[in-house]
């Protein structure tokens, strides 16, 4: 199976419990979106029948932090890759999605999501 780690760069971050009003969180999403259709793209992630996609979140400091709040990124990011053409639909039938996970605090990184596709269902 072939996997692909893909740095989403910028400070942007989607929170479930934010309040935003529409059209400021819709201007998130749409930059998640397209950052992940790009850095597909750039990975030249061919189009698969089906892949696992595993989100990372690299905070800039040390806090507690909710995994679940991080949902609405990963959505946004695998929409991306479905705009890349690497799948049809985000659906089970072609996108196993896991549960967000949450890193070490690096306040260097440049980067706060790190994307990872494997192809294939995961085990």
């Amino acid at each position: 199976m072939r996997t692909w780690e893909l740095h989403i760069p910028g400070q942007i971050v989607l929170n479930a419990n934010q309040r935003d009003h529409w059209h400021a969180r819709a201007r998130k999403v749409k930059a998640l979106r397209h950052a992940a259709f790009v850095m597909a793209r750039n990975a030249r992630i061919p189009a698969l029948p089906h892949i696992t996609v595993e989100l990372q979140y690299i905070p800039t400091r040390k806090g507690r932090r909710d995994a679940d709040n991080l949902v609405p990124n990963l959505k946004a990011l695998c929409d991306g890759l479905v705009d890349a053409g690497i799948v049809p639909d985000d659906t089970p039938e072609f996108m196993t999605k896991l549960m967000p996970t949450i890193g070490l605090p690096d306040r260097a990184s440049l980067h706060r999501f790190a994307l990872i596709v494997t192809e294939g269902v995961a085990a």
